[in-house]
């Protein structure tokens, strides 16, 4: 091989080294992440636990029906009887003296005008099916003739009766005639004693909340016909999710918010801790009860409102950011920032395992693993791992004070 020739080769390796070694040290230099970095310091903490809940009255009076009756429909049944008993006992006398004939003639008219007047509705009801299947009338038009129609046809069926019965009368004699005055006083007392349990009278003062029933309503026995309380100090049931059912205790101060008065606070106190967990939506929850201060009765029954309980608090205690504790395998640790002897822009992260405490929105206790003092990196764009090299370009400091979350 010719000299030229192979120095010429010797001299291309020997660029080709010194270039793979520059390539080599400038792939090895990589820039230092930089990171944000806390000093963690003492706090007061309150662990607080969110929920949502029903407002209920503490001591409702409950008021049902105690007969099967239209409502207000026992004090015209009444009127009627008491109707009945006059007319029995005109007819006591009438038939003392031998009986009237000018009464009949006042029946058979009445009667006669009620079946017309039955009859006449009930016409209406078949012009008015034929115009409705031409369109011409509505279903409304026909359910009000037919509503007049009912009563049309039980004021007919009450005047038959009562023609029956005058008939009847007639042909009584005097002692059949005072028989008759005697159960009708019967049917007047029994009834006079319905009127008076159907009465609704308020057992004590306070408010009127809830009436589902109105004048004209069909009740059976033991229906609900209102609801009442003194609202000035309501309870809240709370639902608490599982998890966080632990942590309850009583006589623990609760605070009440409502969506539609966004301005307005309500404070209270924990009272019932639950003993079970029941199924609410698709949560596990118990039911937790709060007696809440309602002097201005500005929370309403059965109303959703927001709830928070402030379960435990602790005074003076190391605090970190949530956001500087990561968790792995049930443990929670977070980074130490160690300075670096020999660069004073370098520092090195230690992955240490710390215990935790209580936590508010922002912070964990620190119980063990950390001392105050020490600088502990936050998350950033970078992942953070143990032995990293970092440069710390802002420190924080969590300053003592007092925290409340209450």
């Amino acid at each position: 091989m010719d000299r030229r020739l192979r120095n010429r080769i010797l001299l291309y390796l020997l660029l080709a080294g010194v270039l793979a070694y520059v390539l080599v040290e400038l792939s090895g230099r990589r820039p230092v992440p930089k990171i944000s970095a806390v000093t963690p310091m003492r706090e007061n903490l309150v662990s607080s636990i969110s929920s949502n809940g029903k407002v209920e009255p503490i001591a409702p009076y409950v008021m049902r029906a105690q007969l099967d009756t239209f409502v207000k429909d026992a004090a015209a049944r009444l009127s009627e009887a008491k109707g009945k008993l006059l007319r029995a006992q005109d007819d006591l006398r009438a038939a003392k003296a031998g009986g009237r004939t000018d009464d009949a003639a006042r029946v058979a008219g009445d009667l006669a005008k009620a079946q017309a007047e039955r009859d006449r509705r009930q016409k209406n009801h078949e012009a008015l099916r034929r115009l409705i299947a031409q369109q011409a009338a509505t279903q409304d038009e026909l359910a009000a003739n037919d509503l007049a129609l009912a009563e049309a046809q039980a004021e007919v069926t009450r005047l038959a009766a009562g023609k029956q019965e005058f008939e009847r009368s007639v042909k009584l004699d005097t002692d059949q005639a005072a028989l008759r005055v005697q159960q009708i006083q019967n049917e007047v007392a029994a009834l006079e004693e319905k009127v008076r349990q159907g009465g609704i009278t308020a057992p004590t003062d306070g408010t009127l909340y809830s009436l589902p029933v109105k004048a004209g309503d069909y009740v059976k026995v033991g229906e609900l016909l209102a609801e009442m309380a003194d609202l000035h100090k309501v309870r809240v049931r709370a639902f608490i999710d599982e998890p966080e059912l632990g942590a309850l205790e009583a006589n623990e101060p609760v605070k009440i918010t409502w969506d539609a008065l966004p301005s307005k606070t309500w404070v209270g106190k924990t009272e019932i801790v639950p003993k079970q967990v029941v199924p609410h939506g698709t949560r596990s929850v118990g039911e937790l009860l709060c007696a809440v201060n309602n002097d201005k009765l500005e929370l309403l029954p059965n109303i959703n409102v927001n709830v928070r309980i402030n379960s435990r608090e602790r005074i003076g205690v190391l605090a970190v950011p949530r956001g500087a504790v990561a968790a792995e395998g049930g443990r929670r640790y977070v980074f130490v920032v160690k300075r670096n002897q020999l660069s004073v822009n370098k520092s090195t992260l230690e992955k240490r395992e710390i215990h935790v405490g209580i936590a508010d929105a922002t912070n964990y206790e620190v119980v063990s693993g950390l001392q105050e003092g020490e600088l502990v990196a936050l998350p950033g764009d970078v992942d953070l791992h143990d032995g990293m090299t970092v440069t710390v370009i802002t420190t924080e400091v969590l300053n003592f004070q007092e925290r409340s979350n209450g």
